[in-house]
């Protein structure tokens, strides 16, 4: 099938068991280590194609591929129960296109952050977090030879002072792309996301907060939306355009699924 650029062979969906199970491709062949996601823990996708030339994905192309498969990842997500988990993509998106993160295995991330987090926007000049501020970072791996997985999502919750003097007060959780807890802060699997804090930690700023790279950020207008047009106390983001003079825009509304980039299928 081909999408714009891409082409996507083999696609299918469902849960493919654990472990090396979990990396066996359309064929039945287990992937080669090399073309694996660089990650130590079980990758189980739920949806599970795989994309010509890898090596020469654009931006563009990595939100094509993360429209295709967000609504199974979202679904597994919330399986564990968590409340952010079912939540987090009606939250305010602020990276135009997935993007290769290097502390996260280098897989593809986005980054969204809940209404009491809204300072995360204004990035390096955020502050601190109040309580009850969050943020989570869905990923997805595209390997060498051009398998999509997809990954962890990570969550961080302000918690109140005190919860965690060694975290700053954040309380890290990874949900498995199966929906399984792999840790969380103060929590089961506390010891196994340690190095979650402590990478925030090495930050450096106010709130040990990691920010979306410069060039692909998205900036919010603090403008009310009119009434009639949107739910009250939502908001408004500006149009981005992209190169080649395609625009899209992606509404605020409180409680509504939002849809992320423009429409391939």
């Amino acid at each position: 099938m081909r999408l714009g650029r891409l082409s996507f062979t083999k696609s299918f969906s469902g849960h493919l068991g654990l472990a090396t199970a979990a990396l066996l491709v359309g064929l039945g062949t287990a992937a080669p280590a090399q073309d694996r996601p660089s990650t130590s823990e079980s990758v189980q996708p739920t949806r599970h194609f795989r994309v010509e030339r890898p090596a020469d994905l654009t931006g563009q192309d990595a939100l094509t591929i993360y429209a295709r498969i967000l609504d199974d990842m979202t679904a597994a997500y919330g399986l564990s129960g968590a409340a952010a988990a079912r939540s987090y993509r009606g939250w305010r998106r602020y990276n135009r296109v997935p993007y290769r993160s290097a502390t996260h295995g280098e897989r593809f991330v986005n980054n969204y952050a809940n209404a009491l987090a809204r300072a995360y926007g204004d990035f390096e000049a955020a502050g601190r977090m109040p309580e009850g501020a969050l943020l989570a970072k869905d990923s997805f791996a595209v390997t060498a030879r051009g398998d999509v997985f997809s990954g962890p999502l990570f969550l961080m919750e302000k918690m109140a002072p005190g919860f965690s003097p060694a975290s700053n007060d954040w309380r890290y959780s990874m949900i498995m792309p199966d929906g399984s807890l792999f840790g969380e802060t103060g929590g089961p699997g506390s010891e196994r996301v340690e190095f979650c804090h402590a990478c925030h930690a090495e930050v450096g700023d106010a709130d040990n907060l990691f920010f979306v790279p410069e060039g692909n950020r998205i900036r919010f207008s603090k403008r009310r939306v009119s009434p009639g047009r949107a739910q009250p106390g939502s908001w408004r983001r500006r149009p981005v355009s992209r190169p080649g003079g395609a625009v899209f825009f992606r509404s605020l509304v409180p409680g509504k699924r939002l849809a992320s980039g423009r429409h391939f299928f």
